[in-house]
């Protein structure tokens, strides 16, 4: 997910929430039921928020592409004149994932795009999500929660074909995880298996290749163990903090609906070629990880994660998870005093009616930038932890700060990364570039070996290629065959 600009400096808004979508008892439409103007209106009103959640939706050719081809598989579900029903967003995030809104709103990151390799595994992902909004998930899910009053009303209730979709209900946590993780509501293995099998019957009536969801879920698959492998052996990656839990579960039941024979087109050259280009990884222009640093070049910030954690580029926020605990760099309005700021930010980690607060404030220097921090030890589902808001100044009116959640005793773990945060050169700033995908004809002599060289990475280039383009250990590239390449952009 998901970023931080200086579009979004001031970050006291609330979680999307799309409480009141079905009130208890209310009645769920049946998956041949059109979409119905409240519900097309409630998706309207949440769009734009939305789409600030997730980095914006993006223009141009690529974006065109997958709104023609979500369009198209949308028709195939019969909900009314489903291509006008049906908006279908190209996001600008960096991370693999598709959603729906109730009413028709579908859509999936370009990271998750990057990783397909034709174009009926964009059709199935699409599929999916088309068949989420036509059984009415988002609804059922919530009308349960209604009924047993989770997290009170504020939930955000999308549907999201990887998204480890979570439930917060410690005011506490949901606070620290504002604006890095959405707050949603977890669908069931019964519905997600069942928009598997939407999306599948969708294919085959737009006449693609049936076993393509299986096939992107694989890859899918495969990325996840090779991210899991390239985060190290101690690093932590927790369920609900992952923006693309392993489906790996899903792939042989989707494969194994989808028959044998494809029987459909897969369209893989025509796909290739209208996504060459597509930015990859995280957009410079709102900060990027490059290992365990984050660095924004707009900013002019950089900081780096403690040993064995993981951060994730969110919308309003960058969240660090690891054993130790968890924590968030954001910032929000600043009037010039720090000791004010962080109490601020305890209040509004808290919520209105909490008295959280520090025990005390402290006063230091980290690398030139003045600062303050404060901790307070609170009780948190029977157990104690320590929050931490450890605050910089870097100008009259701007600071930015990390709030931490530790086991009593333990934030000790972060002290690295509060010492580390600085701010960066010009010359650092214009060092960091955009990778973009890059979609090439294999030569003769070209091996796996060779184009993977070509990869914009330090390590792990040929893993990296084979996932990339659905290439098993042993598999080689035939000359003629298109492939896609991970490269710097200049």
């Amino acid at each position: 997910m998901a970023r931080i600009s200086r579009k979004v400096l001031a970050f006291g808004a609330a979680p999307l929430a799309l409480a009141g979508c079905m009130a208890a008892g209310a009645a769920v439409p049946s998956a041949s039921t059109p979409i119905t103007p409240a519900e097309a209106q409630q998706g309207a009103q949440y769009h734009p928020q939305f789409l600030a959640e997730f980095g914006g939706a993006m223009t141009g050719t690529h974006a065109q592409y997958v709104e023609q081809v979500g369009k198209n598989i949308a028709v195939q579900s019969g909900l009314g004149n489903a291509r006008e029903s049906f908006t279908v967003s190209l996001l600008n995030s960096p991370v693999h994932n598709a959603f729906a809104v109730p009413g028709g709103y579908i859509y999936t990151t370009r990271q998750l795009v990057t990783l397909m390799n034709n174009e009926a595994e964009l059709a199935g992902v699409l599929g999916h999500e088309v068949g989420h909004v036509a059984a009415r998930h988002s609804q059922r899910r919530q009308k349960a929660a209604t009924k047993n009053t989770l997290i009170g009303g504020g939930l955000a209730i999308l549907s999201g074909i990887l998204l480890g979709d979570s439930q917060v209900g410690q005011t506490l946590s949901r606070g620290l995880l504002q604006g890095s993780q959405l707050l949603t509501l977890k669908f069931s293995r019964k519905q997600e298996l069942e928009a598997d099998d939407l999306g599948i019957q969708y294919l085959a009536r737009a006449g693609y290749d049936r076993r393509a969801m299986g096939t992107v879920l694989a890859s899918l698959a495969a990325q996840n163990t090779l991210d899991a492998r390239l985060a190290g052996k101690n690093a932590s990656v927790p369920e609900w903090a992952s923006t693309h839990p392993d489906p790996a579960s899903r792939v042989k039941s989707a494969l194994a609906k989808a028959g044998t024979a494809g029987g459909g087109v897969s369209n893989r050259d025509t796909f290739l070629t209208r996504i060459d280009g597509l930015l990859y990884g995280d957009d410079p222009a709102q900060g990027v990880i490059e290992g365990s640093t984050f660095i924004h070049p707009e900013l002019r910030l950089a900081f780096t994660a403690p040993q064995g954690f993981y951060m994730v580029n969110g919308t309003r926020a960058v969240s660090i998870q690891g054993q130790g605990g968890q924590a968030q760099m954001t910032t929000a309005a600043y009037s010039g005093n720090l000791d004010t700021y962080v109490r601020q930010q305890f209040t509004t980690l808290g919520g209105e009616k909490s008295t959280l607060a520090p025990a005390q404030i402290e006063r230091t220097t980290v690398n030139g930038l003045p600062a303050v921090f404060g901790t307070a030890r609170v009780n948190n589902n029977g157990s104690q932890v320590d929050v931490v808001i450890f605050a910089y100044e870097f100008a009259r009116n701007q600071a930015f700060h990390f709030a931490v959640i530790a086991p009593a005793g333990r934030a000790g773990t972060f002290n690295p990364m509060f010492q580390s945060m600085r701010r960066i050169t010009q010359a650092e700033a214009g060092a960091v570039v955009p990778k973009k995908l890059q979609v090439v004809t294999v030569a003769r002599g070209d091996t796996v070996a060779s184009l993977s060289r070509r990869m914009a990475y330090d390590s792990a280039q040929e893993e990296r290629f084979r996932v990339l383009n659905a290439l098993s250990g042993t598999a080689a590239v035939t000359p003629g065959q298109k492939v896609k390449l991970v490269v710097r952009s200049r």
